[in-house]
């Protein structure tokens, strides 16, 4: 669900930025388009700025769920 556009499915892409401080952004898209829709719910803040690749997989295998 996004902040932006509610509900979209379909073949997707994951984006996740973390700042200085930790705070990490999630958005995603659809292939291929220009335009990213934020996931807020999925925005975390990490004690660790080396943690957010972990996070980006994790939350890349959500998106690709049920194969994960």
């Amino acid at each position: 669900m996004t902040d932006d556009v509610g509900v979209i499915t379909g073949n997707l892409e994951l984006r996740t930025t973390c700042s200085p401080g930790g705070a990490v952004a999630v958005q995603v898209r659809y292939a291929g388009a220009e335009e990213w829709y934020r996931l807020g719910v999925a925005d975390v803040t990490l004690h660790d700025g080396r943690d957010h690749q972990a996070v980006h997989q994790a939350l890349l295998g959500v998106l690709h769920r049920p194969e994960g």
